[in-house]
């Protein structure tokens, strides 16, 4: 009785060490491509403006 407990349990951690492995290599990757992708690029909002953030309403006319 007390073998097939201890089967159980070992066969339980087992698969939970390969799910959090996986889980672990798909979050990397994931992180790896967001940092390859950089950012800002995507927001026009994020772009610096030069001189207009210093001299403000001088270059609008």
């Amino acid at each position: 009785m007390v073998f097939r407990v201890m089967a159980f349990f070992q066969s339980a951690v087992g698969s939970l060490q390969t799910i959090v492995i996986a889980l672990g290599a798909g979050l990397g990757i994931w992180g790896a491509i967001n940092l390859l992708e950089g950012y800002g690029n995507d927001n026009p909002g994020a772009k610096s403006q030069g001189m207009k953030h210093v001299i403000p309403n001088s270059l609008e006319q």
